[in-house]
């Protein structure tokens, strides 16, 4: 079964602005863009921040089919969307009628999911140095970087570090100049230099452990 003949059967169109679902509502379905952009808010205090724009080819809403948990954030049209639509009762139709598709599936579920992990550690550390800091890490794991590295270089931007640890984006700047000024870091608009990347991992770890006094 083609995508294209699956859209007959559980294809959705949302229109620009609309909500697809929201922040703290039950939810047993996902989604499958197949054309247009999804924006990902979620409510941190009393802003609303973007944690994503996502595109045709990405998933989104499967963690209330792995977890069994209200939303963790709101999905809205930004254009027209056209998205494939798979709850329980259909999802194992995805999984039997098309094993390419299945395994990419998978494969977005088990990365969602060392991400919310891991978005939940950065999100318990106290202060924003720590935040950004362990941000970093993150984002190097993800990029293939060992933590035994000294100087690295991350195609990471101010923007992604706040979108990744909830903070404004300009925070986040500060907090990268002060590295700046300290020698450990050089900022570039599309990149980052890190002179030690030990010693960035061993400030993280020590930053969890006092989170956690």
């Amino acid at each position: 079964m083609d995508l294209s003949a699956m859209f007959g059967k559980f294809g959705k169109v949302f229109e620009p602005d609309d909500i697809i679902f929201c922040e703290y509502e039950p939810g047993n379905d996902f989604y499958l863009i197949q054309d247009g952009q999804v924006k990902i808010t979620k409510t941190v205090g009393q802003s609303i921040k973007t944690l994503d724009i996502l595109e045709p080819g990405d998933i989104f809403g499967e963690m209330a089919i792995l977890e069994e948990q209200p939303r963790s954030a709101t999905a809205s049209a930004i254009t027209q969307v056209r998205a494939l639509n798979f709850n329980r009762a259909n999802f194992e139709l995805l999984m039997t009628k098309t094993p390419q598709l299945a395994l990419r599936v998978l494969t977005i579920f088990s990365t969602r999911i060392y991400d919310q992990k891991r978005r939940l550690q950065i999100l318990l550390l106290d202060d924003i140095t720590g935040k950004v800091a362990d941000v970093i890490c993150m984002l190097a794991e993800k990029q293939g970087v060992s933590e035994n590295s000294k100087e690295v270089v991350l195609k990471i931007t101010p923007e992604d570090i706040a979108a990744w640890c909830g903070q404004p984006v300009a925070e986040v700047q500060k907090v990268i100049q002060t590295y700046k000024k300290s020698g450990k870091f050089d900022p570039f608009p599309d990149r980052l230099v890190i002179h030690n990347m030990q010693e960035l991992v061993r400030t993280v770890s020590q930053k969890r452990k006092d989170a956690l006094r």
